[in-house]
């Protein structure tokens, strides 16, 4: 999608046949077959700059031409991956200066609104680290379409150009990276793209010392921002500034139970707070202050299905409840003539089928699974 001012640019054009600089070149046009089905009514500036291309591209020249035509054709389509893919060869060999490449993918990344081949292409090289961004999602929430444009314009084989040329700078370009990324959040706070570059420099090229800070920021912003929570944990589990995950429980278990004081419905912290004990269920079971915000949530009786899920993980991995708890998971359920369940854990299984409708299969699974009488 062309911006107005490459429209501009077209206007003024002059057709690449008839620039002298490219007298010495025969144009290599598409091979459709001899009987193409269904031809692609291709603009004819468009037809000839890719014609040149091929041209170029099969002769493998490595030349500033070369490079020139490669920003024309991006500029037309900035979603073939063959193009870019040869414009970082020809980079390499000129020698160009990578700094200058670097803006110009940004400008490309602000005038194309809508170009969905750049996440293919990311897929595609295999660069992306399987523990990058857990559990993310595309969700644009209340953006303006302005914004939503600007968001998805960055999801162009940019991404994967930017990263390529980062690498190649380096340790330099770590803070402009991160402001790059700190830009599109500010727009799209959930943009996967975005967090798994994000993520890339950090590992790759450093700049963890204000990263915490900037959770921070964003769960003050918005506190069910769960791509800040996956960041957050992101930070306490990768960065080179913490020790062991144990050594970030003992202050962060603090900032997730006072979110979810604050907002039990918030799936998020309560996540969060579970992910803080992964691998050491033992510490699970035996932090007081785990089970006591359950008992806290569930004793208002409202929003407390993430509360009694997570009651539910206690008593599965051993946690024995007082009386207490047991008398306060039995007046959750509907009614006294409502018949018993067995065990303290099937009862509550029993009242989230009820409470949290939307995954009423899923509890009954999770009761079919339990022991029918109590451990000893």
């Amino acid at each position: 999608m062309s911006s107005p001012s490459s429209d501009e640019e077209q206007d003024k054009r002059v057709p690449i046949s008839q620039r002298p600089e490219w007298s010495d070149v025969v144009p290599l046009r598409q091979d459709d077959g001899p009987n193409p089905v269904v031809p692609i009514a291709y603009k004819p500036d468009f037809a000839e700059t890719m014609d040149y291309f091929r041209a170029v591209y099969h002769a493998d020249e490595r030349s500033p031409r070369a490079l020139l035509l490669t920003k024309e054709a991006i500029h037309m389509n900035p979603g073939n991956y063959t193009v870019w893919h040869f414009r970082r060869q020809i980079l390499e060999t000129l020698g160009e200066d990578l700094y200058k490449e670097l803006d110009f993918v940004g400008q490309v990344a602000k005038t194309n609104s809508k170009n969905y081949q750049i996440c293919m292409n990311v897929l595609v090289w295999g660069e992306t680290d399987p523990g990058l961004v857990n559990t993310q999602f595309i969700v644009l929430g209340n953006t303006s379409r302005k914004q939503r444009k600007y968001s998805f314009g960055i999801i162009a084989d940019s991404w994967h150009h930017r990263r390529w040329l980062a690498e190649k700078l380096g340790s330099d370009v770590a803070i402009n990276e991160l402001k790059f990324t700190q830009k599109i959040l500010s727009v799209d706070a959930k943009n996967y793209h975005a967090w798994s570059h994000r993520q890339w420099v950090l590992l790759t090229l450093g700049g963890w010392e204000d990263e915490l800070t900037y959770c921070d920021q964003l769960l003050e912003e918005d506190v069910f921002n769960n791509s800040a929570w996956n960041q957050r944990y992101f930070v306490v589990t990768r960065s080179p500034l913490f020790g062991s995950l144990e050594e970030a429980r003992s202050s962060e278990k603090y900032y997730a139970i006072e979110a979810i004081k604050t907002n039990p419905q918030n799936e998020s912290p309560w996540r969060y707070l579970r992910g803080l004990y992964k691998g050491d269920n033992d510490s699970w079971v035996c932090e007081l202050k785990v089970s006591l915000v359950c008992y806290e949530v569930l004793s208002k009786k409202v929003n407390y299905v993430f509360a009694l899920s997570t009651f539910l993980d206690l008593l599965i991995h051993g946690f024995q409840p007082s009386n207490d708890y047991k008398d306060l998971v039995n007046s959750l359920r509907s009614s006294d003539s409502e018949p018993r369940d067995a065990t303290l854990a099937r009862t509550v299984c029993s009242v989230l089928e009820r409470v949290d409708p939307m995954r009423a299969n899923y509890w009954a699974w999770r009761k079919s699974r339990l022991p029918l009488v109590e451990d000893d």
